[in-house]
């Protein structure tokens, strides 16, 4: 599987997927009109190691609900994730059995690495 989930309003998430230059057999999945399922965050989980891998805790909700106050369970993370778009880090590269995670200039060499190495 070749797969990024991404936010199409994201600036930083389409510069990054511009950036990476990506062969024809990546899929794409605009997360905020096609929602992650349960199977999908499982699997992302199983790539990652954890639900709080894939949290993003710069989205503004996080501050709203207050969550940064709370000791958040894995539960919760898979949850939040599920209930709403934002609190997916963005974007997730998914290349076979290596995920890619956020947009730091580290996580995004490394997915352009990978990615042209195994073309």
């Amino acid at each position: 599987m070749k797969k990024v989930y991404h936010l199409k309003t994201c600036n930083t998430c389409e510069r990054i997927i511009k950036t990476l230059n990506l062969p024809n057999d990546f899929s794409f999945q605009e997360i905020k009109t096609e929602a992650i399922t349960v199977k999908q965050i499982e699997h992302l989980k199983n790539l990652a190691g954890s639900y709080e891998a894939l949290f993003s805790r710069r989205a503004k909700l996080y501050k709203d609900m207050g969550l940064k106050d709370m000791n958040l369970s894995e539960a919760d993370y898979k949850h939040y994730i599920l209930n709403h778009y934002t609190f997916l880090k963005r974007p997730v590269i998914v290349v076979k059995d290596n995920i890619f995670i956020g947009n730091s200039a580290k996580t995004v060499e490394s997915a352009k690495a990978f990615i042209h190495s195994h073309e």
